[in-house]
């Protein structure tokens, strides 16, 4: 296994997981987590597969930059790390929530570089103005206060009834986690999220192959919500998770990782 940091061209260090050799597969987590999030596909596919589980700016062992850090951005310090790591071939993109955020303005700004997309529990349609206002004061007080009060509001959220019952030290790793993330970093995130467009007409045109992955639990993206993207994408399979929530790779790797895995060899 090698985990390093990479510089990149504007000076951010990027903390990249970098494990395996054939066709690269870039997992990219959620908010507000980092490349851990990954630990049981990394560890399901870096037999066939080189496995790229990133810590995004601002967030586990990457640089933080305050202020406001846009999905835009975090697609192109991928790109940005996939020139520093010398893979110019297409890479498969598994994205969950924010991380797909992030995917689909990476397809949208460096599409010659994605030959494959896995979207796990995420949303095409933008924040409602409700939404964004509240990931702005949500912001604030983060940078005022830390991210306890973050710990305490989104666990629930992201793991479904099933998960927090029998898998509790999985709660507690990930609050663990978030206590740690620096809140200059989430305030960062939160706030290019808030920012962040509705794509859902660009679905249409995004004719490489796509895997939804959706937990039955998912209280933030809905497995109607899910459908309707899988449904205006051309070359779509829709796969619901059934004991999960929002963190469906986490909490049923197994089921997932055979997705994963039907997915990567079917295409």
């Amino acid at each position: 296994m090698t985990q390093t940091t990479h510089v990149l061209r504007d000076g951010t260090e990027l903390f990249v997981r970098d494990e395996g050799n054939g066709s690269p597969v870039l997992f990219v987590h959620g908010f507000p987590l980092d490349h851990t999030m990954w630990d049981a596909q990394v560890a399901a596919f870096v037999g066939a597969h080189r496995c790229l589980a990133v810590d995004l700016r601002g967030f586990g062992q990457s640089s933080v930059t305050r202020g406001t850090v846009t999905m835009e951005q975090m697609a192109d310090d991928l790109a940005n790390l996939l020139d520093a790591l010398k893979i110019h071939e297409p890479v498969t993109l598994c994205g969950l929530s924010m991380g797909g955020y992030v995917a689909w303005q990476f397809w949208k700004r460096h599409a010659a570089r994605l030959g494959r997309l896995i979207l796990c529990d995420t949303r095409a349609i933008a924040d409602t103005p409700e939404g964004s206002r509240q990931r702005l004061e949500i912001a604030d007080q983060v940078e005022s206060e830390g991210t306890s009060f973050l710990a305490d509001a989104m666990l629930p959220k992201l793991y479904g009834s099933e998960t927090q019952t029998t898998q509790p030290e999985l709660v507690a790793a990930s609050r663990d986690i978030i206590l740690r993330t620096v809140p200059a970093g989430v305030a960062a995130a939160q706030r290019g999220m808030a920012a962040r467009p509705d794509v859902t007409d660009w679905l249409p045109s995004m004719s490489i192959p796509c895997l939804l992955v959706t937990g039955e639990q998912d209280a933030i993206s809905p497995v109607e919500e899910m459908a309707r993207i899988a449904s205006r994408l051309p070359l779509a399979k829709h796969t619901i998770v059934p004991g999960a929530g929002h963190m469906a790779p986490q909490e049923q790797p197994d089921l997932v990782n055979q997705a994963i895995r039907e997915f990567l060899s079917a295409v």
